[in-house]
């Protein structure tokens, strides 16, 4: 009978989570992976001989975590504020999801619009009381802002202010929410 393997799948595809979330996505290699493991090369590249696939799965489970992150959140300023902490508490997941070439040559229309984006598009769409397509319209803006803010602090470009992020995305929420009305 073979012996079982000892570093199952589930196994790998939390470690390179966790190898990811302590060192970045670019140390996300099979040699890593397995030094970080504890194991050689050969399981990794047996259940993954395609790290294509590997990082697939990493990236589905860091979206599944960032999203529940910022679900947290109780309103859409909250759910903002989450998405920008998440930036300054774990720069490199943020890093993975967002500045890792997955996005290449999408407009900022499709990221808005994305299954990814579906529950904070629900949130918004009910806590304005909008229809879904002016909830979108009204959320974009939002989320370059919001995105910005949470990109300048995880390249340590910026340093995290609270207080000064809060009234920066209420002055732009107010603004939106006037606009609206004149409409």
């Amino acid at each position: 009978m073979p012996k079982r393997p000892t570093t199952t799948k589930e196994a790998m595809i939390e470690g390179a989570f966790r190898l990811i979330r302590e060192q970045g996505h670019e140390a996300l290699t099979v040699r890593n992976l397995a030094s970080f493991l504890g194991c050689s090369t050969q399981p990794v590249m047996y259940q993954f001989p395609d790290t294509g696939v590997l990082k697939d799965l990493v990236y589905q489970k860091t979206d599944a975590f960032h999203s529940a992150y910022l679900l947290a959140g109780e309103d859409l300023l909250e759910i903002g504020m989450r998405y920008i902490r998440f930036a300054e508490e774990e720069p490199h997941l943020f890093r993975f999801l967002f500045q890792s070439g997955r996005f290449s040559g999408l407009s900022l229309e499709d990221l808005v619009r994305a299954p990814e984006t579906a529950g904070i598009l629900a949130a918004v769409s009910e806590e304005e009381s909008l229809t879904p397509e002016d909830a979108a319209a009204f959320f974009e803006p939002l989320a370059a802002l919001v995105h910005g803010y949470a990109s300048l602090i995880a390249n340590n470009a910026m340093e995290y202010d609270p207080d000064a992020v809060r009234r920066a995305l209420v002055t732009v929420a107010e603004g939106l929410e006037r606009k609206g009305s004149d409409e």
